[in-house]
């Protein structure tokens, strides 16, 4: 039932009759959670007053005692709920939270994003219409705010705080570093450094493939990492088996790893 608090997701004082069942409810979330099908928001022609019960066209005010529905109305989206500086998004087709002037539409990502990222994000085009890879939910219109990946993908912030609680620091789709790695990878220099090979794989090479620069290096093997010769990250991936010297190239390793005889100076 309907109270002048709404429901656990919105503040509101009215049911919202859907278009689909006839029945009412206090938001399209609430009913979806209901029924075995989905309310469309933008078909919603009537309201019940949850103070004088009502039924009416929908519109912010009550025709029959008055009570405002809610601080905000938006009569695209037949969205009531108290003032948190919202704004009806053409480009999104959505209400959006605001306030308006701290964010701007990026007409490739096809999305709303935080101001400062104007000029300084990597476009994927139309990313938010696609689920978060993570929980395989909604973005676009999702009421939990997106994170923007150093890579132009999106995850729920939520799941990205999940994801770094976890230690993962891969991107799930393109697999890119999601923040900056350095000291992590200083880090495995010196763990490699402290662990030498076994003999038989001292001078093992295999060929890799960068997940964050997408090179493909030839580099030496070591079951701690594989280090990209060209950005220095460890974020690679195995491109080929381990490929073992030759006799010739074994002698050549050696006789490079000889000390060379002092000078004669005098």
């Amino acid at each position: 039932m309907a109270t002048e608090v709404g429901c656990e997701h919105y503040v509101r004082s009215c049911l919202l009759k859907a278009p689909c069942c006839g029945k009412f409810y206090v938001c399209r979330l609430c009913h979806d959670a209901k029924e075995d099908h989905q309310m469309d928001r933008f078909q919603v022609k009537e309201v019940q007053c949850a103070v004088c019960d009502s039924i009416q066209q929908a519109q912010q005010v009550c025709t029959s005692c008055g009570v405002k529905f809610g601080e905000y109305y938006c009569d695209i989206c037949h969205l009531f709920d108290k003032n948190k500086k919202q704004y009806h998004c053409q480009p999104c087709g959505i209400c959006r939270i605001g306030p308006r002037e701290k964010y701007f539409h990026c007409l490739k990502c096809n999305l709303c994003l935080a101001s400062d990222l104007q000029g300084k994000h990597k476009c994927v085009e139309n990313v938010s219409r696609q689920n978060c890879p993570v929980c395989m939910e909604d973005i676009h219109t999702s009421r939990i705010g997106a994170h923007v990946l150093r890579c132009g993908h999106l995850l729920h912030k939520t799941c990205f705080e999940d994801m770094y609680k976890t230690g993962a620091y891969r991107c799930p789709l393109c697999m890119q570093s999601v923040w900056d790695m350095e000291h992590a990878w200083e880090q495995r220099d010196k763990e490699i450094a402290q662990t030498p090979m076994p003999p038989e794989y001292q001078h093992t090479t295999v060929k890799i493939l960068c997940n964050d620069c997408q090179s493909h290096c030839m580099v030496s093997f070591h079951v701690l990492g594989m280090k990209c010769s060209s950005c220095g990250s460890y974020n690679t991936v195995q491109d080929s088996g381990l490929i073992q010297p030759t006799e010739q190239q074994q002698q050549q390793q050696q006789q490079q790893q000889q000390p060379q005889p002092e000078s004669d100076t005098q």
